[in-house]
């Protein structure tokens, strides 16, 4: 079964990738149109997947048992989504055996590592920060 998620979450790594940079060829992310962002079904949609951000980030949190860990998770995983979810999963998995059993991944608890959600995180932002440019600096 280890080997499967690993599989899965490079599969989630690798569509979200080829989505993300699919759509920045094609426009900017802050160039969305006002109709695009009014619709009902895009504004349910956001709304949808940041909840099951969230919801998955609960579980993160009660894994990670560090603050700064807990914090730093939370910014990835709200500014990356699936990006710092599917890693998270990854870096789980890969340290796990191939053929070990799902509960060490599901169950234990981490003391909380710094280095990987502060990339992301400071990443995040500059990403951000550079798509907004012609908004902030106009």
């Amino acid at each position: 079964m280890i080997r499967l998620l690993r599989v899965l979450f490079v599969l989630i790594l690798a569509v979200m990738l080829w989505g993300t940079v699919r759509a920045s060829l094609a426009q900017a992310l802050f160039d969305i149109p006002s109709e695009v962002c009014g619709n009902p079904w895009f504004q349910v949609t956001l709304f949808d997947a940041y909840f099951a951000f969230l919801t998955f980030y609960v579980w993160l949190a009660w894994k990670e048992q560090s603050t700064g860990a807990r914090v730093l998770w939370f910014l990835a995983v709200m500014l990356w989504g699936n990006f710092a979810m599917a890693t998270y999963m990854l870096v789980q998995l890969f340290r796990a055996p191939a053929d070990g059993s799902l509960e060490r991944i599901f169950t234990t608890r981490e003391p909380g590592r710094l280095g990987l959600p502060a990339v992301f995180v400071a990443l995040g932002v500059a990403i951000y920060l550079l798509g907004a440019k012609n908004v902030l600096f106009t």
